[in-house]
């Protein structure tokens, strides 16, 4: 029976993709290096296709039976070549509908790791899966779980974000998005980009906190080279924590500021803003 392939099931995005296409009552099947990690994740009655990125053969064999594919993989260094393995093995089967998530500011040759990336996945869409869409995504709400640690423990939200006003998306909506594309939604050949519903800051993040808390959580501003060496010191691989600076240096000079209407378009409501965000996820804060 043909399916819905996704890629990154257990991801940030991934796992909300999977459920969105099984609420639609779609044939869904999980591509996961861990088919243990992946039940526990998604659920034991979601079917799992083992295979890894860098294994050509198991690519393909979960091609075969696809009719549509989700493609997302975690930023790292090899993100592109392992991702160009993906499209390539999705070209070479034939599957007629799919779904690439990048991100905004997606450019080859940018000075930014993820974007160089990003630039050159959909250079390379463009020439092997003409037909398939593009979904760049703004900054990614959950990525504030990130810092949920100091919000418990000193009600200080640290980032280097100054006051760059940023339209952050809810994971979900992302997913939700590319559910509604992969179910049948017709954007072959488009480049559509999904935000929040308004551009906010991270003094405005922290408000939202205050308010979900019940108690004043303060934003502190913290300098490039003090955040990437708290990072590292965190564990964070240098290289990540390299680019994560950098993005937050073109997150405060406007990068992601803007707004789009592509999550109205397509699923007729508005997507969900921080201040839902934070209440639906008030206890990682807590």
């Amino acid at each position: 029976m043909a399916s819905i392939l996704v890629t990154g099931a257990t991801g940030n995005v991934g796992v909300h993709v999977v459920r969105e296409l099984r609420d639609r009552g779609a044939t869904v099947r999980a591509f996961a290096r861990d088919p243990d990690k992946a039940k526990a994740t998604l659920g034991a009655d979601v079917a799992i296709v083992y295979g890894d990125y860098a294994d050509g053969a198991s690519l393909a064999g979960a091609m075969e039976a696809a009719a549509s594919l989700f493609v997302l993989t975690p930023n790292s260094p090899r993100q592109a070549e392992l991702e160009t393995a993906i499209l390539d093995a999705a070209a070479a089967a034939g599957v007629r509908r799919v779904v690439k998530l990048s991100s905004i500011g997606a450019a080859t040759g940018s000075p930014l790791a993820f974007w160089d990336a990003q630039g050159r996945l959909e250079s390379h869409v463009g020439r092997v899966l003409p037909n398939a869409v593009i979904l760049r995504s703004s900054f990614y709400m959950s990525s504030l779980l990130g810092a949920a640690g100091p919000v418990k423990a000193m009600a200080k939200l640290f980032a280097p974000a100054g006051d760059g006003s940023i339209a952050m998306i809810d994971p979900r909506d992302v997913a939700a998005v590319a559910a509604a594309l992969l179910s049948g939604t017709s954007h072959g050949g488009e480049t559509l980009t999904v935000t929040g519903p308004e551009s906010i800051t991270y003094s405005r993040v922290a408000e939202e906190l205050s308010t979900v808390l019940g108690k004043p959580v303060e934003f502190v501003n913290v300098p490039d080279d003090a955040a990437r060496q708290a990072m590292i010191d965190g564990g964070m691989p240098e290289w990540f924590a390299v680019n994560l600076v950098r993005l937050f240096g073109f997150l405060r000079a406007g990068a992601a500021e803007a707004t789009t209407s592509t999550v109205r378009d397509l699923l007729g409501r508005e997507p969900r803003s921080f201040a839902e965000f934070a209440r639906d996820h008030s206890g990682a804060f807590r």
